[in-house]
């Protein structure tokens, strides 16, 4: 119940807009707590930005949270990569490009749901594609 809780508050909450315009420290802060919680819900408050085009906290995030120890922390990560290649596919692979060696295999395997089969299995081999 909880985690449905925080999945749907980190994607609906008006609030996470009020920073388009501000400093995201408020962010840097929630993906360094102890928290499982506070850092799963600063990776799904990014979807407020997918939506809007801006990528860079979604990868920011990511990137810092791919040696999460919680599985809960790298389905988030996985789930908002793919949302961001849902609208820019070039810079979903080259987060892939960058970082799939390194990824937990959860969070890979969400990030290339929606890829070409070839290009799944190039990268869950390991295998950058630029």
């Amino acid at each position: 119940m909880f985690l449905e809780t925080v999945d749907a508050a980190g994607r609906t909450v008006p609030g996470f807009g009020y920073l388009a315009d501000r400093s995201r420290k408020p962010l840097d802060r929630l993906a360094r707590s102890a928290s499982i919680w506070e850092r799963r819900i600063v990776v799904v408050a990014t979807h407020w930005f997918i939506r809007h085009g801006d990528f860079a906290d979604t990868l920011k995030n990511a990137a810092k949270l791919l040696t999460d120890k919680e599985d809960l922390i790298h389905k988030a990560v996985g789930w908002m990569l793919r949302e961001v290649g849902k609208r820019h596919v070039a810079v979903l692979e080259a987060f892939l490009d960058e970082h799939c060696r390194v990824m937990p295999r959860t969070a890979l395997r969400y990030a290339i749901e929606l890829l070409p089969d070839e290009k799944r299995r190039a990268y869950l081999k390991g295998m950058p594609q630029s």
